[in-house]
């Protein structure tokens, strides 16, 4: 009865809702398709794009040595690179400084996905808010643009959302529909209902007490910071002087405003690598820097109050499988009523995020409380026999969301994500908020009020329907004639078709022979996942200019598994070293800044902390004995610790050889002293975070383990036991 009652009660809502939706889609859908015939005619109109991508030297030498621009952005993450592209397609002349690497702030630390904002529109709906309603309408306009423009970088994602009372089946599907008819003719695939037993087929994990079924929808999903990075090489091949590791150090100003008012004619900037200043003079100056947008502006005024109000969201990566290779979850109330997302993502498994206020900074640093709240959280949604572990968390990393400031808001959780423009009295021109599904849109409304304040004279705009870099010849089977033309791997020739698209073909040209039968070219980095080194060498032409930039965003290995990126730190700093003419020092300073982001940002911190020597040792008697057995075999003089040395003979005697180095580094995980020995403490409080749940893939444990077992193996028989022989 009580569930009649809530299908019906639903059913009333949902289709008064749906009838208001329905209306409001179908008007903005004519007016879409009426503007899509103006950019169809914009585009043909469009200027030529480069074949060739000037190097960061030229386009430095652009900046010094080009005039006057007519548009110079500030900030290299998705919005600003959009703007870029903007402008530079309308024919204008384009700058774009940024004083890290393009995507070093909060582009390349999002969730990952393209969507429009299921729980946006569920606040769209409860408070009639039209704003919100044409926000997500927006963002799934430019969903369906994005996964157009780079199809290489993005796919349709199907999102589970689990079901456990009855009541909640028809509300959610109706909240669900709702979404699917917004997005109208751009709806990716249509939503469905599925049964418990279908819902546990396909997400075994899943708890299985009172799951009463589950609701499908999609949405998009996207390598951000590739993404990010072909957004501002398009823009470089449209003729727009980008280039990272250029700071603003000052806003320049000259008389030409009504009544004597000083007017923004450029900036002061700083070349980061070599350390010289120069100057950058344009007709309209864009501040586009995300959660810095009040540092610029108050550059521009010290008087100005702020706009923008930080949020901290911080997200975990853990192995492949706790999800399935192509299906996310979705958690629409968590314990603190925020949103969870679980996802699968570069085989590996996404889990986020929180969202709290912070304080804006270059290098935001996870918590161990919040990843400890992602776990739990995890934990409720999936199986008993699923044991979420805390040693399981591969990378951790905190973005920092630039959310406009609501006066009547208590809290960021209700902010609205939607953008604002605003231009200040001297002509600066701020784009703040907004979100990354939508960052075209942002760039477009951006560019459109610059082309009005300073009397530009351009077109409208040209980018929708505009592919970015390595799309325009990419196909879903371009990975074959990878592995057929240049003996690939498989694996590594998919990695490098969704990575590069058809500029894959340049990575495996300077890809290096193994030496081997097969795979005929292409040295991995690491071993367990595909990136070579050939792509070290291309991410220098990207203008990669660090390891960071290397590790984080030309390949994702910081944010996939921290320790496979702190093995790979050394080949990839002795291959950039010989591509930009690095000394030693030089290389020296990079691999300490490298491990310093991955200790810091990337979650190595939170994860050695789970192993200190203070750390408890809570053993059962009998495991304390068969964990110092196991011990005492490698530590056959009874010195209280193994080095080595002492690993080395053990493994030669058992016929297993590993590399000296890579011995260094398993002793080193667990030795926290640092003295190069592992003590029997030590060891004992290593297998007990182990059993905690704490630790988990420690290869010293593994290695021991493994030992122990061929030791035993090879013990002769007793006669005994062995029946007398012959």
């Amino acid at each position: 009865m009580a569930f009649q009652k809530a299908v019906k009660g639903t059913a009333l809502i949902g289709g008064g809702a749906i009838a208001t939706v329905f209306g409001l889609s179908q008007f903005s859908q004519y007016r879409n398709k009426h503007g899509a015939l103006a950019q169809v005619q914009a585009a043909e109109d469009a200027p030529v794009r480069k074949d060739h991508l000037p190097s960061r030297e030229q386009q430095i030498l652009a900046l010094q040595s080009s005039g006057e621009f007519d548009v110079l952005v500030i900030g290299g993450g998705a919005t600003g690179c959009g703007c870029a592209l903007d402008a530079a397609t309308r024919g204008l002349k384009t700058a774009l400084l940024e004083r890290d690497d393009f995507s070093s702030g909060t582009s390349s630390r999002s969730t990952k996905l393209i969507h429009g904002g299921v729980r946006y529109l569920q606040k769209a709906i409860m408070k009639l808010d039209f704003e919100q309603y044409r926000m997500v309408k927006e963002a799934l306009e430019e969903r369906a643009h994005l996964l157009q423009s780079a199809p290489h970088l993005s796919a349709p994602l199907p999102i589970m959302l689990p079901i456990y009372k009855w009541w909640q089946l028809p509300y959610y599907w109706v909240g669900i529909k709702l979404y699917d008819l917004v997005a109208g003719s751009q709806c990716l695939k249509s939503s469905y209902v599925l049964t418990k037993t279908r819902a546990l087929e396909l997400f075994p994990m899943l708890r299985k007490d009172k799951l009463v079924g589950a609701i499908v929808y999609y949405d998009g999903q996207h390598n951000d910071a590739r993404m990010n990075l072909a957004i501002a090489l398009t823009a470089a091949r449209y003729g727009a002087a980008t280039a990272n590791y250029t700071e603003v150090r000052q806003l320049l100003k000259s008389p030409g405003g009504q009544g004597g008012r000083q007017r923004v004619c450029g900036v002061r900037c700083r070349d980061v690598i070599t350390g010289k200043e120069f100057d950058v003079r344009a007709k309209c100056v864009i501040n586009a820097t995300g959660p810095f947008t009040d540092s610029i502006r108050k550059m521009d005024d010290q008087e100005v109050p702020n706009i923008c109000q930080p949020s901290a969201g911080v997200h975990i990566v853990m192995p492949g499988y706790y999800s399935p290779d192509n299906m996310g979850l979705l958690d629409p109330a968590t314990s603190d009523g925020r949103v969870i997302f679980f996802l699968p993502w570069e085989k590996m498994t996404i889990a986020g995020t929180t969202d709290s206020p912070t304080d804006v900074t270059s290098h935001p640093i996870p918590t161990e409380e919040d990843i400890n709240f992602i776990l739990s959280e995890v934990r409720n949604y999936l199986g008993a026999d699923v044991e979420v572990r805390r040693g399981d968390v591969l990378a951790a990393w905190s973005g920092i969301r630039p959310l406009v400031t609501n006066p009547d808001s208590k809290d960021t959780q209700s902010l609205s994500r939607n953008h604002v423009v605003t231009i200040s009295d001297s002509g600066l021109v701020t784009i703040a908020g907004g979100k990354w599904t939508t960052y075209r849109a942002m760039a477009r409304d951006t560019i459109d009020a610059a082309i009005r304040e300073h009397n530009l004279k351009a077109g409208s705009c040209q980018t929708m329907g505009l592919q970015l870099e390595g799309a325009q010849n990419w196909s879903p089977t371009l990975y074959i004639r990878l592995v057929q033309d240049y003996g690939l791997e498989s694996e590594v020739a998919q990695h490098l078709a969704s990575t590069y698209g058809d500029k894959a073909f340049e990575v495996a040209k300077i890809a290096q022979v193994t030496g081997k039968r097969w795979p005929i070219v292409g040295k991995r980095l690491v071993s367990e996942f595909p990136y070579i080194e050939a792509e070290v060498v291309y991410g220098v032409r990207e203008y990669a200019r660090t390891a960071v930039d290397i590790i984080s965003r030309r390949t994702r290995l910081a944010f996939l598994n921290v320790q496979a990126a702190h093995e790979a730190l050394p080949r990839i700093v002795d291959i950039m070293a010989k591509e930009l003419n690095w000394c030693e020092q030089k290389k020296k300073e990079q691999l300490e800044t490298a491990k310093t982001f991955l200790y810091y940002e990337m979650g190595y911190k939170v994860k050695t902390d789970q192993l200190t020597d203070r750390s408890e040792i809570s053993l059962v008697p009998s495991d304390i004995e068969r964990y110092k057995k196991r011990f005492h075999m490698f530590d056959k003089d009874k010195k209280g610790f193994i080095t080595i040395l002492d690993v080395q003979r053990v493994l030669q005697s058992i016929s297993v050889q590993i590399d000296e180095n890579m011995l260094h580094e398993i002793l080193n995980e667990v030795d926290l002293n640092k003295n190069g020995q592992v003590e029997l403490n030590e060891f004992l409080q290593l297998m007990s975070a182990i059993q905690k749940g704490r630790v988990s893939g420690s290869r010293l444990a593994v290695l021991m383990k493994r030992a122990e077992e061929k030791l035993r193996h090879r013990q002769a028989i007793p006669v005994d036991r062995s029946g007398g022989g012959l």
